[in-house]
């Protein structure tokens, strides 16, 4: 067998895991590169293999960093299925479809406006587009072996990050290779914890958080808080949000806090059309959180969901106090840049982000302490008040990391470490090999790996 990192590897970004038997091939992940220009770039490559001898894609989960690639490579010519959950494959499908028209708007801007260095600016791919690659998929449920061919089986097992996100099994020739993808906290606000594993022989194990622990803080007095002290500067609260898990955990607390007669009373929104209807899908997979019947009236009545365009301008010029979550979580693009557009520049506004920012991302420059960020082709002053809440990660940190693993009964024969920052990667290569004595690697990007 050989292993290949097409992504994920020295970053968090493009997730994509080649795997190689002597007849066929696998995918795990299609993600899209974010964040610095150099890593967006390669979205833009040749795909490094041949989408004719390419047999199946199998998704952990639906965030754009994994599976955001995939209408690039349906329109590359790949024709195969595409395995995932099926909550996964309903969130995919709405973050596929809001990734393709937040491609096309940003290249319509930029032609519109001249700021673009091409004769004519084009999106990666489109809503048709994405809409083509929404058909290749196929579903299955959690902790069930399924074949693949008389020598290759999978099953999924819920990883506790995201509605869907599973650990990907895979059983080759008696082999077992375990792919993470992205692990989940322990006790997470809205989903079941992670399974616990007891065999692999390979393991892909994220490090995204490998370098930290998460503090031991109430999280819903920490988001009051900054609440509380914009309210009382008579400002706007504007919260980038990603749209899938991290919107509904805020709306649920916000719904704890009303209930509890905590909130200021301002109107509160959820303008992202994506974040609406992955709201709505969560409501649909009942089995798949914690939320009661109950949970779910308060957040419908604490928080006005926004998806269409003239109430989504409305709400972006009236200056009067409210609380707005839009997307995206790391402010790469949709409306919450016509919010900071109008609002990042006056000091009595506060943005709060409460998510991972990749490194190159505007989230990352604006909790970086960068004094203007830019966007829609100029550049914004920074005089808005920047606070951010670390604990939402939906992330496990690096003890919660080394729990998972000692659940194993055996040390794997070779443990691959990705989806880290260099930096995030090392602190928890050094953690497995000190505490749990472990052969493991940092995975390489393009670097070909050959297993027994």
């Amino acid at each position: 067998m050989k292993l290949t990192f097409l992504g994920g590897a020295g970053t968090v970004t493009g997730s994509k895991i080649l795997i190689e038997t002597n007849y066929k091939k696998i995918l795990i992940d299609c993600g899209l590169f974010q964040g610095l220009k150099e890593l967006r770039l390669k979205n833009w490559d040749d795909f490094p293999v041949n989408l004719n001898e390419l047999d199946l894609v199998i998704l952990t989960h639906a965030h754009l960093d994994h599976s955001g690639y995939i209408p690039i490579l349906v329109k590359k010519g790949y024709q195969g299925k595409i395995y995932c959950t099926k909550a996964t494959k309903d969130l995919t499908e709405i973050i596929l479809l809001d990734s393709g028209k937040i491609q096309e708007e940003d290249a319509n801007r930029a032609n519109k406006y001249s700021y673009t260095k091409h004769e004519v600016a084009k999106p990666l791919y489109d809503i048709e587009e994405a809409k083509i690659a929404i058909t290749h998929f196929e579903t299955f449920e959690l902790n069930t072996w399924y074949p693949i061919d008389t020598n290759i089986k999978f099953k999924f097992l819920n990883s506790g990050h995201i509605l869907g996100s599973a650990f990907i099994v895979l059983d080759i020739n008696g082999k077992i290779m375990v792919f993470s993808g992205d692990i989940g906290r322990k006790d997470p606000i809205l989903l079941p914890q992670f399974e616990y594993l007891e065999k692999a022989d390979y393991l892909i194990v994220e490090s995204t958080y490998g370098n930290r622990i998460h503090r031991k803080i109430s999280i819903i007095d920490e988001l009051l808080r900054y609440i509380k002290l914009t309210f009382f500067k008579g400002g706007i609260l504007v919260i980038p949000t990603f749209s899938v898990e991290r919107a509904q955990e805020i709306i649920y607390l916000l719904s704890v806090l009303k209930r509890e007669n905590k909130l200021p009373k301002i109107p509160i929104y959820l303008d992202s059309p994506m974040g609406v209807s992955a709201t709505e899908v969560y409501f649909k997979y009942k089995n798949l959180h914690k939320l009661t019947t109950e949970d779910i009236k308060s957040m419908l009545s604490t928080v006005q969901l926004i998806s269409d365009v003239s109430t989504s301008k409305a709400i972006v010029n009236d200056s009067s106090p409210k609380i707005v979550l839009a997307g995206s979580g790391m402010i790469t693009g949709g409306r919450v840049l016509h919010y900071l557009d109008k609002l990042i520049s006056d000091e009595k506004n506060s943005i709060l982000i409460v998510g991972y920012q990749a490194e190159g991302t505007r989230g990352r420059a604006l909790i970086s302490g960068e004094s203007e960020i830019k966007f829609f082709g100029k550049y914004y002053k920074v005089n808005a008040e920047i606070d951010k809440i670390n604990d939402f990660s939906g992330h496990a940190d690096q003890s919660e990391l080394l729990d998972w693993l000692q659940h194993f009964k055996s040390p794997p024969i070779l443990t691959f470490i990705n989806h880290g920052e260099p930096h995030q990667s090392q602190a928890l290569k050094v953690k497995i090999k000190t505490e749990l004595k472990w052969n493991c690697t940092i995975a390489k990007l393009n670097k070909e790996y050959y297993l027994d």
